[in-house]
């Protein structure tokens, strides 16, 4: 599987996943999308096949009917087969949805990349709007705008909460559904505007966010319902009436149990569900794949999301039972 980073540059702090290469805060849109190396271009060319050579036909190339995403910084085949109706985004109009909000002080240019080989082009920008949890646990917002330049895929642009004192990239809403922002489809023209009035509706989720932690924070778990808990997560082969209900028997259930007491932040709202959410989430960011850049195309994209919504959303349905 293709995972690898590709390019990558950070502003500020290093970030969660510690990959990348520092550039200075004070950059425009522009500049910061050139220091991330993607300052190319995305070109839809007609797809050719190459006609054999015969007695009675001379051979060349006939177009397929099908078009190839192209990269022009290097040829590179990005989507060897898109339709004509696609109509790709460039990665100058990604970063330039930014321009008003960093221009105007709302937001600040955090982290920018691309992963498998130039696939997915990204940009995550630090909203200044973050709040605090029983005193101390921060949360800062970010707002994370995927291009990716493969069939299949859709323009993703969502709200991404991080705890700070751990960097768990956490899962904001509370349904799959709902979980992307707002998704675009390639066979649309992009419009900017249209997606900042849909965003509207991200901020007041931030604050429902900020309403559901307190809740998980306010409720208390039992060791039993704790390893419950991780075992729906990460679920055991073993039957449950050959388990001890105290103690976890999956690799992954083992980790996150440890981590209860381990994490940082382990202090905040202690023997809470917010604290077993976050050793899920901390195990998934930081400990579970065999690379750095691979938990991070997975914390975004891929399996660890889909981990994440749904230790979200069982750690929710076990508070409201608690």
């Amino acid at each position: 599987m293709v995972a690898a980073v590709e390019t990558m540059a950070y502003a500020g702090e290093v970030p969660w996943h510690g990959l990348g290469t520092k550039v200075p805060n004070d950059l425009s849109t522009d500049e910061f999308m050139k220091q991330a190396q993607l300052d190319w271009q995305v070109q839809k060319i007609p797809s050719m096949v190459n006609l054999p050579i015969s007695q009675d036909k001379p051979g060349g190339y006939r177009p397929t009917g099908s078009y190839s995403l192209v990269r022009s910084s290097d040829n590179k085949i990005l989507a060897p087969h898109v339709g004509e109706g696609w109509n790709p985004v460039q990665n100058k109009e990604a970063f330039d949805f930014f321009s008003e909000y960093v221009e105007a002080g709302d937001m600040e240019m955090h982290t920018a990349g691309s992963l498998q080989d130039g696939k997915i082009v990204w940009a995550l920008a630090k909203i200044k709007q973050g709040f605090e949890l029983f005193k101390g646990d921060r949360v800062e917002n970010y707002m994370l705008f995927s291009n990716p330049h493969k069939f299949g895929k859709a323009i993703d642009i969502r709200m991404t909460p991080i705890r700070v004192v751990c960097n768990n990239t956490l899962t904001l809403s509370l349904s799959q559904k709902s979980d992307k922002m707002v998704t675009l489809s390639h066979r649309k023209e992009f419009n900017p505007e249209m997606v900042k009035e849909q965003l509207g509706i991200a901020r007041e989720k931030l604050e429902n966010y900020k309403t559901m932690a307190e809740f998980l924070g306010s409720k208390r778990y039992t060791t039993e319902r704790l390893v419950e808990y991780l075992e729906t997560i990460y679920p055991s082969k073993i039957k449950k009436e050959d388990r001890d209900p105290k103690v976890p028997t999956t690799v992954n259930a083992k980790r996150a149990f440890e981590l209860i007491e381990t994490q940082p932040g382990a202090n905040y709202a202690k023997g809470s569900w917010w604290q077993a959410f976050n050793a899920v989430t901390y195990s998934t960011d930081h400990l579970q794949g065999n690379s750095t850049d691979g938990r991070l195309s997975s914390a975004w994209y891929g399996r660890n999301r889909r981990l994440k919504l749904k230790a979200l959303n069982t750690a929710l349905e076990m508070a409201e039972a608690a």
